[in-house]
């Protein structure tokens, strides 16, 4: 079960040009707007990368703004734990829980996913918040990673379990998140 001290939201390469390709992009968009938000709300410590920027582009600018503050990681390889930038981000935080999200399901996150749990870290996929240009290379990719270890979520399963309980003080804002 995520823990709040222990949990950090990584979000991979939802960048302008390729983000309008996934084949949900709305409900991506929405997803992780909404986990960023509660992610914010839990002080939830945040992990950014963008693939090939100046190919790609930026961060998608529907999240860029809930990002302020938050200095993408460039990456060439499609894991993420293939860039040393990554790496000493997750070491700095000391979290072992990481909830991941973003694109292409089947590469970046896929690869991410796997190298996480290699290294000893417990990969939570939040499953509203990946996405790929196609429904079968994004179901392939959560099969997968269910395989490899990975624990399947959601963004509400996870932010409840975060909250532990309604006597929480930051029950409310996340209440109006998720409804």
């Amino acid at each position: 079960m995520l823990n709040i001290d222990k949990t950090a939201l990584v979000i991979i390469d939802v960048q302008e040009k390729l983000s309008r390709a996934m084949h949900e992009k709305d409900k991506l968009f929405d997803s992780l707007q909404r986990l960023i938000e509660g992610a914010r709300i839990l002080d939830i410590p945040i992990v950014l990368t963008e693939q090939n920027p100046n190919g790609l582009g930026p961060t998608a600018p529907e999240l860029a703004l809930l990002l302020a503050g938050v200095e993408p990681i460039t990456k060439f390889s499609f894991s993420c734990c293939g860039e040393d930038g990554f790496n000493d981000a997750l070491a700095t935080l000391g979290r072992r829980q990481i909830l991941l999200t973003g694109i292409e399901a089947h590469v970046c996150v896929y690869q991410t996913a796997v190298d996480l749990i290699d290294a000893g870290y417990e990969a939570h996929v939040v499953i509203d918040c990946i996405d790929s240009r196609t429904p079968e290379n994004k179901a392939l990719a959560l099969d997968k990673m269910k395989h490899a270890g990975a624990e399947i979520t959601s963004v509400e399963i996870a932010l409840f379990e975060l909250l532990k309980t309604a006597a929480d003080p930051k029950f409310k804002g996340i209440s109006k998140i998720v409804k």
